[in-house]
Order: C-alpha cells, then sequence, then structure tokens
C-alpha cells in the first residue's frame, strides 16, 4: 500500500480515511462509490467472494462501462504486484512513511 497510499495523499486522501479503510461499509467517510469500489476490490481479490450478477448490477447503477473497465483493471494490477512483491520479498520502499497511530 506505499505507492498507493502515497499517490492517495498526493490526490487528497487523508491519514484518517487509510486508517478506517477496515470499517468502510459502515464509516459515513467513505461515499457510496467508495463502498462499491472497495468491495469489488474485495470480491476480486479474494478467493472465497465473487462478483456476483447481482453486485455487478450494484456496480453499473453508479459506475459507467469504462469506469468499470478502468477499475478492474487497477484492482488487477494491484493484485499482480502484490502476488509479484510477495514472492520476491520486496517490502514498502518509504513512498509514504505512515506515522504510528498510537503516537
Amino acid at each position: 500500500m506505499d505507492i498507493n497510499s502515497s499517490r492517495g495523499m498526493d490526490s487528497g486522501l487523508t491519514l484518517d480515511k487509510i486508517g478506517a479503510l477496515d470499517s468502510y461499509q459502515n464509516d459515513s467517510r467513505f461515499t457510496l462509490r467508495d463502498r462499491l469500489a472497495i468491495e469489488f476490490a474485495e470480491r476480486m481479490t479474494r478467493t472465497e467472494m465473487d462478483v456476483t450478477d447481482d453486485f455487478f448490477t450494484d456496480l453499473q447503477e453508479e459506475f459507467s462501462v469504462e469506469e468499470l473497465v478502468e477499475l478492474a483493471g487497477v484492482i488487477a494490477l494491484e493484485n499482480f504486484r502484490s502476488k509479484f512483491n510477495n514472492a520476491f520479498r520486496i517490502e514498502a520502499q518509504g513512498f509514504c512513511v505512515l506515522k504510528n497511530q498510537d503516537s
């Protein structure tokens, strides 16, 4: 999440929102589009989940076809990078140094 956090913060994403990702489904900081995009990423990433027809219909109500193609492509690329980096034990490179929430 190092480079993506850094780029997100350059685009206005806050540390507060990054820290709230685990509770995105019920957190008012996340819009409906945010929640759908994050769930789409989870469904594409986690083996036990699926992008069902009903969920895809929900996505189509909020995103254009072009946006869905781009979103799916970015999710797939991040999954590729995650697997690749893990195989070679590539650690975060310090692009986004997050302070300890407890400090």
